[in-house]
């Protein structure tokens, strides 16, 4: 089982790095007054960690939420 585990990490590894060589082109993004230039694979990278972050932080908003309208304390 342990050598299908590192199939499988070999295999996603391969994929992000080849997903990184195929997407080298650059792309600005402008927020107001600022803008930045970077390539597209680092930009979905950072998109992907940012909606990691904020979709964790809402469950964990929205539990709080439930909690406190069924009156039980964490």
């Amino acid at each position: 089982m342990r050598f299908v585990y590192m199939g499988l990490i070999f295999l996603v590894t391969a994929m992000v790095l080849l997903f990184k060589v195929q997407n080298l082109t650059s792309v600005t993004i402008s927020l107001f007054s600022m803008s930045l230039t970077l390539p597209v694979s680092l930009l979905i990278f950072g998109v992907y960690i940012l909606g990691m972050l904020t979709g964790s932080a809402l469950w964990s908003l929205l539990r709080g939420f439930l909690r406190g309208a069924k009156g039980k304390t964490a």
